[in-house]
């Protein structure tokens, strides 16, 4: 791969992850809430934004499939979908919930100045990096209780996507319109420069399909906080490193648009492809969400909390970032991403993160906000 499509794939992940800080930030846009709402006061609204994206992405995505705009697909780092994946989706759960934030969210939060965030993304490298010490069994259950070679739903029933993905999406702008014509996708907002969280979810699931269209995958970003938990890991032990399974493999290997050759990459330190594609990325999500803060004159460091709250949230990254492994992938990939083409690792992971918010909800309670 040359110099030049590197750039464009670096570029890209750049502006999305900007674009993305931006507006999240300035909506309050956080996927954590949506289930958290969802089981602690019984609040749908943000998960109807999560609807709307989906069903957009959907749209979106399937045009550009079918018009041959969009390839490869289904996109790379998918795989079938296995007990593993249900099991994982619901520690994910647990775990947003009690860190405050999901991988975006914690990030965007970071970017404002929340210092509880800061402690809760050292908690998602922790955690990610010490899943490789249980990755070769844990992929060994993960390819024991698979439940078929199938990418997509679409596949496993040998069916063209257009016969399951148009109709689901005709359902769900029904639902969209009747929510719109009782007033349920709108709420008063009176923070300055506030951006209403059913504009958002179109602008990302506007950059979900640019980042497709440009790097060869929708927004993901997990791996890149193993490479990173790699990489501050080998400063001090770089011989273990050296020696687990997890940051040897290299799990991406693809041929973006507008290249001519392959490319790969893993969870390992190198600078490789993942790191070209997620770091700019996690890098763009800060600063966009910092910019955003700036601009209204909210920017400052927010620390004066109870320290359960910082333990919370440093148990809960842990437990976000060795999820996140596990399944394999993040909510933003899963949800924004694989849901959109019926993935079926999606899928599952969609059904694990329901409970796994619920437990988080009431151990949050529980524990934590008294």
């Amino acid at each position: 791969m040359g110099e030049s499509p590197f750039l464009l794939i670096s570029v890209t992940s750049a502006v999305a992850g900007l674009v993305a800080g931006f507006v999240m930030y300035r909506s309050d846009f956080c996927v954590t809430a949506m289930f958290r709402d969802l089981f602690l006061v019984r609040d749908f609204f943000l998960l109807r934004m999560l609807v709307l994206l989906v069903v957009v992405s959907m749209l979106a995505f399937e045009l550009g499939r079918a018009g041959g705009l969009l390839g490869p697909y289904p996109f790379p780092l998918l795989g079938p979908g296995s007990l593993a994946t249900l099991i994982g989706g619901l520690l994910f759960g647990v775990g947003m919930v009690l860190a405050g934030g999901c991988v975006v969210g914690t990030l965007y939060k970071l970017g404002a100045g929340s210092v509880v965030s800061a402690i809760a993304f050292l908690g998602l490298l922790a955690g990610s990096a010490l899943y490789a010490e249980w990755h070769p069994w844990w992929s060994a259950f993960a390819r024991a209780t698979a439940f078929g070679p199938a990418i997509t739903l679409p596949q496993a029933l040998d069916l063209a996507p257009a016969w399951l993905l148009l109709p689901l999406a005709t359902l769900g702008a029904l639902y969209l319109y009747r929510s719109q014509r009782r007033g349920l996708l709108t709420r008063p907002a009176y923070a300055a420069g506030h951006i209403p969280p059913w504009r958002t979810a179109l602008i990302l699931s506007a950059v979900g399909f640019v980042s497709w269209l440009l790097i060869g995958m929708p927004l993901g970003i997990t791996t890149s906080y193993a490479k990173l938990g790699a990489t501050l890991e080998a400063l001090a032990w770089p011989e273990h490193v050296a020696g687990l399974a997890y940051f040897q493999a290299q799990g991406l290997n693809y041929t973006p648009p507008f290249a001519a050759a392959a490319v790969s990459g893993g969870a390992g330190p190198q600078l490789d492809a993942i790191a070209a594609i997620q770091y700019p990325l996690v890098v763009g999500i800060i600063l966009g969400a910092a910019g955003a803060a700036l601009l209204v004159g909210e920017w400052r460091l927010h620390w004066r909390i109870p320290p359960r709250h910082y333990a919370s949230a440093l148990l809960g990254g842990m437990l976000l970032g060795a999820a996140a492994r596990m399944v394999p992938g993040c909510n933003i990939w899963h949800l924004w991403g694989g849901i959109p083409i019926l993935a079926v690792q999606s899928l599952l992971f969609l059904l694990g993160i329901l409970p796994g918010a619920w437990l988080g909800s009431r151990l949050l309670v529980r524990f934590v906000v008294r």
